[in-house]
Parts: structure tokens; C-alpha cells; sequence
């Protein structure tokens, strides 16, 4: 049986490799449009900044290697240009010379990935992406060249657009940030996207948000405002979409997100042909519908799955939980499922909690704050998101709250998780634990609690805002109009809070709920504000509205 693939990389490779292991005898080639059929493309941002000094260490195998440890027939620069599904052919051009091939198949894969958006054009200043060997060769060719004082674009803050912003800020580039929507990061919710901006900020980097670019000259850009921007080099980071017109011109259905439409097998329309990789349409694990998640573990994951079936040995794929990690100058934010904003707008029923514990024990030396917030469905008590933005220890928290998701482990269940302790790691209750407490005091009415953008409308409403951390913490920020009452002082003090509903609130919210229990007890109709007064101001400061009675407390 003969197995064509279409595409290299993480679904293409995965899938040759893993074919070879179940079937000695197949016969498989590969077919990579470019020069490198497996490299590590998400280490290509990296070696811009210099972090990964061998540019041969991303590539990882060669055609030589390939057919020597995997018998596999790997053809570089060679473009599939058209798929005939009745003939079981496909028609093949040469890059360099143009000529064309037509080779048969009993199986084919495609994994083709996907492809930048409508391309900036202009007249001169170079445009490239961060997607192949050879786009880090032409950025670092043009910062070479040249030399002190190189100034960059990069258009788009999502995941590759932060990561060519750190490295070329390590590279002592000056760089501009350009931002179609309202933040940087757009998955995270506002109050989560507030450390992101200041990170960039404290870095020197030259934010726009809410701006797109209009025009491109021969030495700099024109952003919709106007106002222009001088550059050696733009970075084109506004997102992919699906390199599915192979498929299409072949009459294999696509779906409405402009992914082929594979079943759990990666099965196409068509059975002789399968789909992996950022070209294909996903099962979202939240609502079931197809989705679009273009990320290297899914690909590698589905390359598999594509060659079992081949072989004979089928096992599903699972649905997508788009779980996703991303540094940016110490900073690491990580998410997983669906935010806040994406549940709002699909009108989904959800709960929310914020807590900020440390990565490890506040005793042990290097603890540092994480702030993590859990999207969860009031019914069911399902876990529907989480976001985490801190630094040590985020990825390992939001890697058990997916392993907790993939599961079926309910948000109060997090809670009961017994995971290693010890001080220089975590707390004796880790931040999932405490995360999941708050969940289940929600969930069990043991707390009423209240969002940090509900704040204006319920003292609107007439509730009073009681702040009940130290006299010293209420004097260097607090939020306007609350009253300072300190949570030790509220039982000898309670005769001088009105006779209104009460919103409590602390720093992070811990004191707050014990606040809010005292209070409830003593007969008091009360609600604690959700993560405290550190997500109120990280969600007033990144909506851009006056957060603090004491804006020196702003960056506390």
C-alpha cells in the first residue's frame, strides 16, 4: 500500500514516522513545498533573540536522515498542485525548475498547515512572518545589515506576535506593537491581559492597540490614525488560517471555519483521504462544534491517529481543549478552554472565581504570585476555562487543571486533588487546591461574590463597598468610595456600617470571605468582591479607566 503525505513538519512527520513503526512494508512519501521537511518551528522565534544559538539545531531531520532511519521517500521543494480523488493521483511541481510529476496512492494525508492572513504590501520595507527556516534567515539578514539602532513592526499581539517581540527586544531591536483589538492577547479576559500590556510597556515597547496598519512606505507604516511609524522590518503575526484550497479544488468538503472537516479517525469526505494539522477543523471539548486551534501538540496527536487508521488500528481522537502556554519577559500566561469574554458573547451560563496564591510556600525564598482565574458552569460545576498569569509554577498549574477538564473533574474536585508538596514546589494547599475551595464555597452558597466589573453598579444600586484590609493598606490605593473597616476590627465595629447591602473586599479575597462569612452570620446581606482589590485594579487599568484613589499604587 502506498501512503502519500502532503506536508511535513509536526502532522506530516508524525504521521510518516509512526506509519513506518506499524508497517515495515508500506510504501510512504513525502512531499514538503520547501527546503526543510522537519524543523522545530516553534523554536524559530528564539533564534532570533539568540536564545537558541545553532540555527542547525532546529532543524531536526533531513530527507537523508529520514530515509535512513524510517525508509521514508522524502521529496523537498516539491508542491502538490492538484489532488484527482477518481484517479487516485496527485499532480506534483518541481519549485525550482517547474517541471510536474503525477504520482499514485493508495492512502493520502494532508497536513499542509496553515497559511498567514491577507499579506501587508508596500514599497520596500521588508514583510516577513515567523513561520519557516527561512523567514528567521531573512529577519536576521535584515537586522545584521542593519545593525545598531534596527527598529521592527511586529503587527499582531497573539502568540507568535509576543514572542517576536521578546526576542527582538533581546536583539536590542526598539519595537513597535501594532494591535487590531483592544488588548494584547486577545483569549485572555481584560483583568488577565492588565500584566501582559505592562510587561511590554516596562520593556520599552511601543504599544498600539485598537490600530491596524494602512499603508507601508519604503522606511516606515501608516496606522489608521495617521500616525506613522518608522521601521526597518515588519513582522506579520495577525494570524493564520487554514491552507485548505488543496482540499477544496479537490472537492473534499470544508467546513464553515474554513478547515477541512475530518471525523474523529481524520477521515476526510472522501475515505482514501485523511487531514491533520493546522488545515483541519477540531472538535471543540467545550460545546462540541468545530473549531479552529492550531497548535503543534494537536498536529502530532492527529498525525498519529491519521497512520493507525491507515494501519488498521483506529483509536479516536480527542476532542480540543486549546490549551496554550506563552512567555513573554518572565512573564507566563497560560490559558485553557473557553474565557470569559467567549462565554458572554455565545450567551453560555458561567461562574466565575479569581484567586492569586504564590507558586510555592510564602516562606520559602523566590515564592512568586500567580493570578488565576476559573470559568466554570453553574449547573454542573463543570470546568469550562482557566486563565493563569504569573511566573514560576504556571505551567505545571494549568497542565493539572486540562488533565482535570480532559477527566470530567468537577471545579469543587480541584479541591480534593492531593498533589506533591513540599515548600520549594508548592503549598501544602497548591494554588489548584485553593482555586477549586473557592469554587466549592461558590458553588454550595457558602459565599455570595461579585465581579470586579459589578462594583459601579451595585454601590449605584445603593450597597455599600467596605474594604476590610489594614488602615495601612486602605492609605497607599483603594477603590472610590469604599469605607475602610479592617477585617479584626469588624466585630467591635459593626454598629458604624449602614444599614445597606454590603460588598466586602480584601487584596486577593481570602480575607474578604472570612470577612463576608462573619458578616453573614451577624445577619448582614453581603457579598465578597471576586480576587480582591488586585483584579479590580487589574481590570479597571486594562480597560483604561481611573483605577485607584492612589494611582502610586498602580504597578503594588
Amino acid at each position: 500500500m502506498k501512503t502519500i503525505i502532503i506536508g511535513g513538519v509536526a502532522g506530516g512527520m508524525s504521521a510518516a514516522t509512526r506509519l513506518r513503526r506499524l508497517d515495515e512494508a508500506a510504501e510512504i512519501v513525502v512531499f514538503e513545498r520547501g527546503p526543510y521537511v522537519s524543523f522545530a518551528n516553534c523554536g524559530l522565534p528564539y533564534y532570533v533573540g539568540g536564545i537558541i544559538e545553532d540555527r542547525d539545531s532546529l532543524l531536526l531531520q533531513t530527507p537523508k536522515s529520514l530515509a535512513a532511519r524510517f525508509r521514508l521517500d522524502v521529496r523537498v521543494n516539491e508542491e502538490v498542485i492538484q489532488i484527482n480523488r477518481k484517479a487516485k493521483t496527485v499532480r506534483v511541481s518541481n519549485v525550482l525548475d517547474g517541471t510536474t510529476t503525477t504520482e499514485s496512492y493508495d492512502f493520502l494525508i494532508l497536513a499542509a498547515g496553515a497559511t498567514t492572513g491577507l499579506p501587508l504590501s508596500g514599497r520596500g520595507v521588508p514583510v516577513r512572518s515567523l513561520r519557516t527556516v527561512d523567514d528567521v534567515d531573512a529577519i536576521t539578514a535584515v537586522l545584521e545589515d542593519v545593525g545598531a539602532d534596527a527598529r521592527a513592526v511586529v503587527v499582531g499581539a497573539g502568540f507568535i506576535g509576543l514572542e517576536a517581540v521578546e526576542n527582538l527586544v533581546a536583539r536590542g531591536v526598539h519595537v513597535t506593537l501594532v494591535q487590531r483589538g483592544p488588548r494584547p492577547l486577545s483569549p485572555l479576559d481584560p483583568e488577565m491581559a492588565g500584566p501582559v500590556l505592562e510587561a511590554l510597556l516596562d520593556h520599552g515597547v511601543d504599544v498600539h492597540v485598537n490600530s491596524t496598519v494602512v499603508d507601508v512606505g519604503a522606511s516606515r507604516v501608516q496606522l489608521d490614525d495617521g500616525s506613522f511609524i518608522r521601521t526597518d522590518l515588519i513582522i506579520e503575526a495577525r494570524g493564520v488560517r487554514p491552507n485548505s484550497h488543496l482540499a477544496r479544488s479537490a472537492g473534499i468538503t470544508v467546513g464553515a471555519t474554513g478547515g477541512i472537516t475530518v471525523d474523529e479517525y481524520q477521515r476526510t469526505s472522501d475515505p482514501s483521504i485523511y487531514a491533520v494539522g493546522d488545515a483541519v477543523e477540531k472538535t471543540d471539548a467545550i460545546d462540541g462544534a468545530a473549531t479552529l486551534v492550531t497548535m503543534a501538540g494537536l498536529a502530532n496527536r492527529h498525525g498519529r491517529t491519521a497512520a493507525d487508521a491507515i494501519a488498521g488500528i483506529a483509536e479516536p481522537s480527542a476532542p480540543a481543549l486549546g490549551t496554550a502556554i506563552v512567555g513573554l519577559f518572565g512573564l507566563t500566561v497560560a490559558m485553557v478552554g473557553w474565557s470569559e469574554t467567549r462565554l458572554a458573547a455565545y450567551g453560555r451560563p458561567h461562574r466565575v472565581v479569581h484567586t492569586h496564591p504564590s507558586s510555592h510556600a510564602g516562606y520559602y525564598p523566590g515564592a512568586e504570585q500567580m493570578s488565576m482565574k476559573l470559568l466554570i458552569d453553574p449547573e454542573t460545576d463543570a470546568i469550562l476555562g482557566a486563565q493563569i498569569v504569573g511566573g514560576a509554577g504556571v505551567d505545571k498549574r494549568i497542565d493539572v487543571i486540562a488533565t482535570a477538564m480532559t477527566g470530567g473533574l468537577t471545579a469543587s474536585q480541584l479541591s480534593r486533588l492531593e498533589l506533591a508538596y513540599a515548600p520549594q514546589y508548592g503549598s501544602a494547599k497548591d494554588a489548584v487546591n485553593m482555586v477549586g475551595y473557592v469554587a466549592d464555597n461558590v458553588a454550595t452558597g457558602s459565599t455570595q461574590s461579585i465581579q470586579w466589573h459589578e462594583v459601579d453598579d451595585a454601590m449605584g444600586a445603593g450597597e455599600t463597598l467596605v474594604d476590610v484590609r489594614t488602615a495601612d493598606e486602605f492609605s497607599r490605593g483603594a477603590i472610590p468610595g469604599a469605607v475602610s473597616l479592617p477585617l479584626d476590627e469588624i466585630r467591635a465595629r459593626i454598629s458604624e456600617l449602614p444599614d445597606t447591602p454590603l460588598v466586602v473586599h480584601c487584596q486577593v479575597g481570602q480575607r474578604g470571605h472570612t470577612a463576608a462569612r462573619l458578616l453573614t452570620q451577624l445577619g448582614r446581606d453581603v457579598r465578597n468582591l471576586d480576587g480582591g482589590y488586585r483584579t479590580w485594579l487589574a481590570g479597571m487599568s486594562a480597560t483604561g479607566t481611573t483605577a485607584t484613589t492612589n494611582p502610586s499604587l498602580a504597578h503594588a
